[in-house]
């Protein structure tokens, strides 16, 4: 029961980079990293969720643990859950339910940490309740003649489609239910999955008769009783779906967007002008922003929010629920990610493929290559 490896391997100090963290929830497969002092006696434990919130709020991988600690401390004021030695498979499963929390610390009656307890290891055949729609209708028509007569998601990365290195992706994140939108060469997509059982997951096919953009599909999906992974079909990626799923959870959303920073540097000199006085100048600055992913985790019911028959993208969804009140929560990525919308970004893939950069057997941990 428990951290299954040396403990030690996840310890981190106030003094330690944010990256060194990454590096260990990396090795604990996305559980958490525990900040100690001494000779292992606890201080706090950093999650995921930790790291994805400071990054949002403009924090650096560069920065401290130190500094990460005191931004998780200004957004929550109860103290971190941990768990005594001595307790019980059921009292420890009674105790992450009341904090409602998926792991915690387990210390012996110094204060030491001696393992780490997750929710998974108390019920194992845990799963995220959780399907996918996959989004592979589109024309591809920037990366033609290479999409002249195959769907972009089938274009090969490597010796494989891009649709079945995402589908594998989906696989490793224990989502068996996967439902795939085309429109263009369905057929071709349709003959080399089948049903998906080749694949290990079970496939339904959304035939969109004209295209209905980025969230059309969602309205013919049926009723759904559980939440919707959507990604698009051109993206390559390396996401920890189950980590987004958390985040999504822990942040009451009806709708998560994956985000990642995107750096725009200006080659000339910016003016700060307040009407026809200039207070500053800015050199060549570089303006930081995030961008959407490709990648949304949504509540069932908002599929009823998407008109039937006619196009409809995410932005006008993400819009209507902000509209209406509803709550829409950004995840930012820290993993590999690539959008293959050009042929360069194609060209990038087959080079990343090469050097190995996104094997899927580590398909769902997160990666140094941070927000590039």
């Amino acid at each position: 029961m428990g951290y299954r490896q040396r403990i030690e391997d996840l310890f981190v100090r106030t003094s330690d980079g944010i990256r060194l963290a990454v590096a260990c929830i990396n090795r604990s497969l996305g559980l958490a990293a525990i900040v100690v002092e001494g000779a292992g006696r606890f201080v706090d434990i950093i999650t995921d969720g930790d790291i994805r919130r400071a990054i949002l709020d403009g924090m650096s991988l560069e920065a401290s643990i130190e500094d990460l600690l005191g931004h998780k401390r200004s957004l929550m004021a109860h103290p971190p859950v941990v768990a005594r030695d001595n307790l019980s498979k059921e009292d420890l499963f009674r105790l992450l339910s009341d904090k409602e929390v998926s792991i915690a610390p387990i210390l012996d009656s110094t204060g030491r940490v001696v393992d780490l307890v997750c929710v998974d290891d108390l019920i194992p055949d845990c799963m995220p309740n959780l399907q996918a729609v996959v989004m592979a209708g589109g024309l591809g028509t920037r990366l033609r003649p290479l999409t002249t007569n195959t769907p972009k998601p089938m274009l090969l990365v490597g010796d494989r489609p891009l649709l079945e290195l995402t589908i594998e992706s989906l696989k490793s994140a224990g989502i068996s239910r996967v439902n795939v939108s085309t429109h263009f060469l369905p057929e071709k997509i349709q003959e080399h999955f089948g049903d998906g059982s080749d694949f290990g997951v079970q496939i339904n096919y959304l035939n969109e008769d004209t295209p209905l953009g980025t969230a059309g599909a969602l309205a013919m999906m049926g009723e759904v009783s559980e939440p919707l992974l959507v990604i698009n079909g051109d993206v390559l990626t390396q996401v920890d779906f189950r980590a987004m799923l958390s985040f999504h959870r822990e942040h009451n959303a009806v709708l998560t967007v994956a985000v990642r920073q995107f750096d725009l540097p200006v080659p000339f000199g910016v003016m700060e002008c307040d009407g026809v006085s200039v207070r500053a100048v800015r050199e060549k600055p570089t303006y930081n922003f995030f961008v959407s992913a490709g990648i949304y985790l949504l509540e069932p019911s908002v599929c009823k929010s998407v008109p039937k028959g006619s196009r409809f993208d995410m932005p006008d969804l993400i819009n209507q629920l902000i509209q209406n009140g509803q709550s829409v929560v950004s995840f930012p990525i820290m993993e590999y990610w690539l959008d293959i919308g050009q042929h360069m970004d194609y060209a990038k893939a087959q080079e990343d493929a090469r050097a190995g950069l996104f094997e899927t057997d580590e398909a769902n941990s997160m990666s140094d290559g941070a927000m590039k």
